[in-house]
């Protein structure tokens, strides 16, 4: 079953089930894809649906960033149990660890010294690791290396 037919299926049972939080997240999904399909002008396939995804889940960080610091712990509760949601339609999310093995052998691979190579890095990096790791992380873990 493709991600979008697991997302469509599981958007009828949030319905059927009037679990309001999922049936709101997956309606945001929907549209986020659909938009992107008439950007695009065809349907998506898996890996560009986990991009908005994953860009979906990046507002919603940022967002409950901004809310928390705001004062407003409900609404940051909220988008944190919204990016939960997300998370089932992505990739085990690897560790830190795991982020440093792959960069590591990126770097040794695009022959990279230093900060002024971060660009090749980060463009290799993100390709092998897309929908598996948060770009930020993925950043601060190569300036680390880069760095060092």
């Amino acid at each position: 079953m493709s991600l979008a037919e697991q997302i469509t299926q599981d958007f009828k049972e949030a319905m059927r089930g009037k679990d309001e939080l999922r049936l709101s997240c997956l309606r945001m999904l929907k549209t986020a894809i659909k938009n992107k399909q008439v950007e695009k002008g065809r349907e998506l396939k898996d890996e560009e649906i986990q991009s908005v995804i994953s860009s979906l889940v990046r507002k919603g960080k940022e967002a409950a960033a901004e809310f928390s610091k705001g004062g407003r712990q409900d609404l940051a509760e909220k988008e944190e149990q919204e990016i939960q949601v997300f998370y089932k339609y992505l990739p085990q999310q690897l560790g830190e660890e795991e982020i440093e093995s792959v960069l590591r052998d990126v770097i040794s691979e695009t022959n990279a010294t230093s900060q002024k190579d971060m660009g090749r890095v980060m463009k290799a990096a993100m390709s092998k690791l897309a929908g598996k790791a948060d770009g930020k992380l993925v950043s601060g873990i190569a300036k680390r290396l880069l760095g060092s």
